[in-house]
């Protein structure tokens, strides 16, 4: 425990020992000696001598009634009636609280403080074939730094040479390293692990995800929860009137009813010593900080303890397709040819029509192209022509193989048409001559005049393949669902979501299917990011006013409509920054089942805030009856305040241990 603490926390141990000393020395050899009292007053000192000097501080300051100050005036009545052994027990004990409070943030923000050692001290730039070791800040785009084993990412970039394992835990809280070779993202923030890495950058340091993952943990303690808000209001309310009756129960009595003055101020001390607003101003707050700390762990960013409180009420859950119940990444799931054409050659012929397109559904098809080759390899120099035909297709003129493979020898740059008609043409191997081939959706093929098998493909787009007017057969690509979806959407409803909604720009047709399957309540396809602020504006309109709404989208594209939402959800926010700016929860991974750790770590906050509110207002109110009525001593006070803080603050601790829900098999 020693090994934790602060040097400031190891100087309050000193001086609370020494007080405990001279406070046992005072007790021996009071009523023995005549000089017990300076035994007293020096433990008084030892302990608390820091107490008053900060209540008039704070005076100056305009900040009357604190702690401090209720401390201070209860100490001094005390003693000033001849309570010697009881005022110094006040602050002794009082010291002890603070100290432990101070250790339990302490512990609390160990999650946030080694998320914040994810800033890069240094980088390592190579400049004119020297390594130069900067501030990351000094780095400029496209530069290239270089990695060892063990250093910490400084900048986002991809990999230009080199492979190695990536400790990502401290953005996405996971343990299992990342993978990363040439040609990779690597971001900020993840520790290298064994290989060396040189990484062209491409963010400048105030854009990459350290930064702004660092930006929003230092300003996540503004944004206070309801709870937090009441508990600083209710103290500045409350420390003033507590003043005010204490001050009548030391008075009042004694000029009224003739009573002994020093039975009424010793009972006004002991009113005030229990009055004392600790144990919920630091509870309270320690709880957030703890629910923050806890998310935090599970790679899960909270903008502020304001959202985590709302996080506890969703009663509904409106989802983005592409990219958070989908992963986002399309696969050929299905070739039917047709005729003499085999799969290899649709692939191929398919592969060749989405050659220079970059759209995730031409990918997915040269990826399959690949696949089944076996190492044989598309040449660029067979297309001939390409034409776009905007909302249907591709228009594509395809050479030989045998005119593509010599004028590539040659060194021509530019294939000899051996055939492009009517007719295909097969070269002496047995490939594909040239060809004239039309590409793309079933109005493509209408507009041809070819007919084709039209059906339902539920989650897939299909990509029809014809050459002139004969058809080939078609492709199905999908968007496969993310793994963890329906284990998520069951949890969620577990949890007491009621509504589980998907908006998608999506065709409703598409959409449609993935709501079934997933078993979603309402499905809306066809929407722009306009419409589903619209859609969610009639969400929130519908629900009740002590429930809350959350979106959940990749931040991308869904800016608006995250910022609508009562809580706006990012996903994979690790490689995102407009996730970061947009939303008020960031998930730093693609994992949605996430949603229902932070739902639990919310309801497990806002409930222990809760029971450190009742119990410490309960403890509290039933002690200052008992004090007022004279029977309480200021022992009883003593645990009012000290006892119910302590005890609040281990119960605020709580908040920063939770148990990962379980993942899918």
């Amino acid at each position: 425990m020693m090994k934790t603490m602060t040097k400031k926390q190891k100087k309050m141990i000193l001086r609370l020992s020494v007080s405990a000393v001279f406070l046992i020395g005072g007790i021996v050899t009071e009523g023995i000696h005549p000089a017990d009292w300076i035994l007293f007053i020096v433990s008084y000192l030892a302990a608390g001598y820091d107490i008053p000097l900060k209540a008039l501080r704070n005076i100056r300051n305009g900040q009357v009634f604190d702690e401090n100050f209720l401390m201070t005036v209860a100490t001094a009545g005390a003693i000033g009636v001849g309570e010697l052994e009881e005022a110094v027990a006040v602050m002794l004990f009082y010291q002890v609280g603070e100290l432990f409070s101070d250790y339990a943030v302490n512990r609390s923000r160990k999650s946030i403080t080694e998320l914040m050692d994810i800033n890069p001290d240094y980088a390592n730039v190579l400049r004119g074939g020297k390594e130069e070791q900067v501030e990351p800040d000094e780095v400029e785009i496209g530069e290239v730094i270089l990695i060892k084993p063990g250093e910490k990412v400084p900048l986002d970039g991809i990999v230009v040479k080199g492979s190695s394992s990536l400790d990502t835990k401290a953005l996405t809280g996971e343990s299992v390293p990342v993978e990363v070779t040439e040609g990779k993202d690597v971001v900020s923030g993840s520790i290298n692990l064994n290989g060396v890495l040189e990484v062209q950058v491409t963010k400048l340091f105030d854009d990459s995800t350290v930064a702004k993952i660092l930006e929003l943990v230092e300003n996540a303690s503004s944004r206070k929860a309801r709870a937090e808000n009441f508990i600083t209001r209710f103290a500045r309310v409350y420390t003033p009137i507590v003043v005010i009756l204490a001050l009548i129960l030391a008075l009042a009595p004694p000029v009224l009813l003739r009573q002994p003055w020093s039975v009424w101020v010793y009972r006004a001390c002991s009113f005030l010593v229990v009055s004392c607003p600790c144990a919920l101003v630091i509870s309270v707050p320690l709880s957030f900080f703890g629910g923050l700390g806890a998310a935090s762990k599970q790679g899960i960013l909270v903008k502020g303890s304001n959202y985590l409180e709302a996080m506890g009420t969703l009663d509904t859950v409106v989802f983005d397709k592409t990219g958070t119940l989908t992963t986002g990444k399309f696969q050929v799931t299905e070739v039917e040819t047709a005729g003499s054409c085999t799969r290899e050659e649709l692939l191929e012929l398919a592969a060749y029509g989405e050659y220079r397109s970059n759209h995730p559904i031409a990918l997915s098809v040269k990826e399959a192209f690949e696949r089944e080759a076996g190492g044989r390899r598309l040449l660029g120099d067979r297309i001939l022509s390409v034409e776009e035909i905007a909302g249907h297709g591709m228009h594509v003129k395809l050479g030989s193989i045998r005119g593509a493979a010599e004028a590539g020898s040659a060194g021509t740059g530019a294939a000899e048409v051996i055939s492009v008609g009517t007719e295909s043409q097969e070269t002496g191997s047995g490939e594909p001559g040239g060809r004239e081939l039309y590409i793309g959706n079933e109005k493509l093929m209408e507009r041809q005049g070819i007919q084709v098998p039209v059906r339902d493909d539920g989650l897939g787009t299909a990509l029809y393949v014809a050459d002139r007017k004969e058809y080939l057969g078609r492709i199905v690509i999908s968007d496969t669902v993310r793994e963890d979806v329906p284990e998520t959407l069951g949890l969620l409803r577990r949890e007491g979501v009621r509504n589980l909604v998907m908006l998608t720009g999506d065709k409703e047709s598409v959409g449609k299917a993935v709501g079934e399957r997933l078993g979603l309540d309402k499905v809306f396809g066809g929407l722009l990011p306009g419409d589903k602020v619209q859609k969610v504006e009639s969400f929130l309109s519908d629900k009740a006013a002590d429930r809350t709404l959350a979106f959940v989208g990749d931040g991308i594209n869904d800016a608006p409509v995250l910022a609508r939402a009562d809580v706006g959800i990012a996903m994979g926010g690790i490689g995102s920054d407009a996730a970061v700016e947009a939303a008020d929860v960031v998930i730093m991974n693609d994992e949605p089942s996430k949603i229902v750790d932070g739902i639990r770590i919310a309801r497990k906050t806002v409930a222990i805030v809760r029971q450190n509110i009742l119990f410490a207002i309960g403890v509290k109110v039933l002690v200052l009856l008992l004090v007022a009525c004279g029977m309480a001593s200021m022992w009883a006070a003593v645990f009012g305040d000290v006892g119910v803080s302590v005890l609040a603050i281990l119960n605020a601790v709580r908040t920063l241990s939770y148990k990962r829900v379980s993942r899918p098999a």
